[in-house]
């Protein structure tokens, strides 16, 4: 495997838009699942699923993505179509508790006008905010045969 270099960076954007539209779905079967479960509404201006609840459970369910699939494989959908890979420093797939950190501090780059995200261009090894909090980093596969 190879380090993501700085001219590869976009295939990490590419991969995050690809999984953007495998994650809407699932944020919009727990918006059913709740508004099943609470019923629907008379008025905009009273939901019925209180909010902090739909929030609470659409964080839960777009981290729990992200955490399963690095955790297990080390790979998203997305990642797998761009040939990356998220490792721990030593190569290894990453900790539950790491996909934690780096789902937390992918959120604090982008909370910063995504300077976490552009830091990649100017890390000597290409690493953003969240690889380097998280102690994880991508990495670029080598194409298949």
């Amino acid at each position: 495997m190879v380090q993501l270099s700085r001219l590869n960076a976009w295939r990490q954007l590419l991969a995050m838009v690809y999984d953007l539209f495998l994650v809407a779905p699932l944020l919009m079967a727990n918006a059913f699942v709740l508004v099943t479960l609470f019923g629907p509404t008379e008025s905009i201006a009273q939901p019925a699923v209180p909010d902090w609840l739909m929030r609470i459970t659409s964080l839960l369910v777009f981290t729990g993505f992200f955490i399963i699939f690095w955790h297990k494989s080390g790979q998203t959908l997305g990642m797998q179509a761009w040939r990356l890979k998220l490792v721990d420093n030593l190569g290894r797939p990453i900790s539950v508790k790491q996909g934690y950190i780096r789902c937390a501090a992918a959120c604090l780059s982008l909370m910063c006008l995504g300077l976490g995200y552009w830091w990649i261009f100017l890390h000597p090894q290409s690493r953003s905010w969240h690889d380097l909090i998280s102690k994880s980093h991508l990495e670029l596969l080598p194409k298949k045969k």
